[in-house]
C-alpha cells in the first residue's frame, strides 16, 4: 500500500485532483468529507462543538451550521485550535479505519487540507500539493464560490502559505492554468504513484 498526502490551498484545485486520481483507481480517504461525518446529528462530535461553543452553532434542523462556526472559528485562532482539537482525533481514527480496508497493492490517498498546518507529512509515503497562485486562488473563490474578496482572503490567511506547502512537496501538481492542462500532469502523477504502489 502507498499511503499520498494530498494537499493544497483553498480554491487551488484539489478536489479535482482528487476526482481525476480516483477515476484512475486510487483509493480516496476525505479529510474534509470525514470531518462532515464525526459531527453530524447524534454523534459525540456533535456534542462536543456544542459544549464548546454552544447552541448557537446549531441549525434549526439540529445539524451543525457550518458558516456560522466558520465565521466563529477563522476570525479567532484559539477558536479554531478549539475546534481542531475536537474533531481532528476522531477524524484520524475514522481515516485509519477506511485505510485499514483499502487492498495490499491500493494507492490510498489522504486528501487533508491540513495537512501542512498539522505537520502530517511524516504520515505519508508521498506528498503532493495541488499549486496555485494567491491570485488564481481568490479568483476561484471569488468567482466559484461566491465568497466576498475579504472572506476569501481570511480563509487563505488562515491556512499555510504556498512556500511552506511546496516545501514539504515531494510532488508538486501546477494548477494555474485551464482544467485541459490539469489531466496530464495528474494522469503522469497517477502512474508513478501505481508504478511505486506495485513494486
Amino acid at each position: 500500500m502507498l499511503k499520498v498526502g494530498l494537499t493544497g490551498g483553498i480554491g487551488a484545485g484539489k478536489s479535482e485532483v482528487s476526482r481525476l486520481l480516483v477515476s484512475y483507481g486510487a483509493v480516496l480517504i476525505d479529510a474534509d468529507k470525514i470531518a462532515r461525518e464525526v459531527v453530524e446529528p447524534g454523534t459525540p462530535g456533535l456534542a462536543a462543538v456544542v459544549e464548546a461553543f454552544g447552541q448557537d452553532v446549531l441549525a434549526a434542523d439540529g445539524t451543525l451550521d457550518r458558516p456560522k462556526l466558520g465565521s466563529i472559528v477563522f476570525a479567532d485562532a484559539s477558536r479554531l485550535a478549539t475546534l481542531n482539537a475536537i474533531v481532528h482525533p476522531l477524524v484520524g481514527a475514522r481515516s485509519a479505519e477506511l485505510e485499514g480496508e483499502a487492498g495490499d497493492g491500493a494507492v490510498v490517498i489522504h486528501d487533508v487540507p491540513l495537512l501542512t498546518e498539522n505537520a502530517l507529512a511524516p504520515l505519508y509515503d508521498l506528498v503532493v500539493v495541488v499549486d496555485a497562485s494567491p491570485k488564481t486562488q481568490l479568483d476561484r473563490l471569488v468567482r466559484l464560490r461566491g465568497m466576498t474578496e475579504d472572506e476569501a482572503r481570511a480563509r487563505m490567511a488562515a491556512q499555510a502559505t504556498r512556500e511552506q506547502r511546496l516545501a514539504i512537496a515531494d510532488l508538486v501538481i501546477d494548477n494555474d492554468g485551464p482544467l485541459e492542462a490539469l489531466e496530464p500532469q495528474v494522469r503522469k502523477v497517477w502512474e508513478g504513484l501505481a508504478e511505486r504502489a506495485a513494486s
